[in-house]
C-alpha cells in the first residue's frame, strides 16, 4: 500500500481511479464501503488501472500494495482535495449530503468524466417526504446536477456486512454467538428472509460502470434474491461440520439485543420489516429480482455469487 503525502508533490498519473471508503455505518441502506472498496480496486488492478483511495483512518489498512492511500474522509473532501488531482473517474461511497457538492466541484474540477454512486433503496421511499429530509435521493440528485457522466447502484444487502459490522442488523450478531457457544438466536428464523449480494459481484458492477459507457445516466438495481435466514444457518452449519442451534426471538427480543449492539431504531425497524415482508411475498420478491435489467448477471457476464460461497470464504469468523 503506497501512502499518498498530503504535504508533497501529487503524483502525476493519468487515468486515476477514486475510490471512498468510510468508516462501518449501521444506519439503514449503508454498504460495507470497506469490503467493497478492496475487491472493486483489486478488480480494477487486474484491468491495469491507477486506483487511489481516501480512507477514514480506521480503513487505511489492508488494500494491495500498489495503491495509493489517502487518509481522510469523503465526508469532508475539502481536507483531502489534493486526492482529486488527476482523477479520471471516481467511485463515490459514504459520501454525505452537506458536502457531496464539494466533493462534485472537486471532481469536476479535476476534469474527472465519470461519477458511480454507490446509493441504496432509500430514494424509492423518500421520494415521497419532503426534500429537505431526503437522504439518499439528496446525493443521487447532487451527483446527477453535477455535470459529470454518472451511474447510481443501489445494491441489496451486501454478504459481507455481518463481517464490517454495517447493515442490516440481520445476522450481525452471529458471529459472535457461533464461536462463543454455536447459537443463532433471532426474530423471525422460520419465515424470514433477506436479500443479499455478494461483496465480490457489486464490486464487478461497479468496476463495469467504471470503465465503460454502456451504464451511463442509469439506476443499476444490484440486487440477489432473497434468502432465507434458515438457509443462511444451513450454509453455515455445513461449512463448519456442525449444528448450529437455534432460538427464535420474538420481534422485540431481537431489537433489544440490536438496540443493546448499537443498531439505531431505523436500521432496526427496516430489518425487521424486510425479513417479514421478503417472507411474506417470496415469489413476488423474487420475480422482481430477476426482472431487473440489466442484471447483475448480464453486467458481470456470469451466474451470481451464492451464499454458501460466501460463507466457504469467509467462515473463519465463524469458527
Amino acid at each position: 500500500m503506497k501512502r499518498f503525502e498530503q504535504n508533497g508533490t501529487a503524483p502525476k498519473a493519468e487515468g486515476v481511479y477514486l475510490l471512498t471508503v468510510v468508516s462501518p455505518r449501521k444506519g439503514e441502506g449503508n454498504s460495507p464501503t470497506g469490503i467493497v472498496g478492496r475487491c472493486l480496486a483489486r478488480q480494477l488492478l487486474t484491468m491495469g488501472r491507477h486506483v487511489r483511495v481516501i480512507a477514514e483512518r480506521d480503513q487505511c489498512g489492508g488494500w494491495p500494495d500498489t495503491v495509493e492511500v489517502v487518509e481522510g474522509s469523503i465526508t469532508r473532501p475539502l481536507e483531502c482535495a489534493r486526492a482529486f488531482d488527476g482523477v479520471e473517474s471516481v467511485f463515490l461511497a459514504g459520501a454525505h449530503p452537506s458536502t457531496v457538492q464539494d466533493a462534485l466541484t472537486l471532481a469536476r474540477n479535476a476534469a474527472a468524466t465519470r461519477i458511480v454512486l454507490l446509493s441504496s433503496h432509500g430514494p424509492e421511499y423518500e421520494e415521497a417526504n419532503p426534500p429537505e429530509t431526503w437522504f439518499w435521493l439528496a446525493i443521487e440528485k447532487a451527483v446527477e446536477h453535477s455535470g459529470i457522466a454518472w451511474t447510481h447502484i443501489r445494491p441489496s444487502a451486501v454478504m459481507g456486512a455481518v463481517i464490517e459490522g454495517t447493515y442490516p442488523a440481520t445476522g450481525a450478531d452471529w458471529p459472535g454467538t457461533v464461536r462463543a457457544d454455536g447459537v443463532i438466536r433471532e426474530a423471525f428464523l422460520n419465515q424470514g428472509h433477506y436479500p443479499f449480494i455478494h461483496e465480490e459481484d457489486l464490486a464487478a458492477v461497479a468496476a463495469a460502470a467504471l470503465i465503460g459507457d454502456d451504464f451511463t445516466g442509469t439506476v443499476i438495481e444490484a440486487v440477489g434474491p432473497p434468502l432465507s435466514t434458515r438457509s443462511r444457518i444451513r450454509s453455515l452449519a455445513a461449512a463448519l461440520g456442525r449444528a448450529i442451534e437455534t432460538v427464535e426471538l420474538a420481534p422485540d427480543e431481537s431489537r433489544a439485543i440490536w438496540q443493546h449492539l448499537g443498531w439505531p431504531a431505523g436500521a432496526i425497524d427496516v430489518t425487521l420489516y424486510a425479513l417479514e415482508e421478503y417472507g411474506a411475498r417470496f415469489t413476488e420478491l423474487v420475480q422482481w429480482t430477476a426482472d431487473q435489467r440489466p442484471s447483475v448477471a448480464d453486467i458481470t457476464g456470469r451466474p451470481l455469487r451464492t451464499y454458501d460461497d460466501w460463507v466457504s470464504e469467509n467462515i473463519d469468523s465463524f469458527r
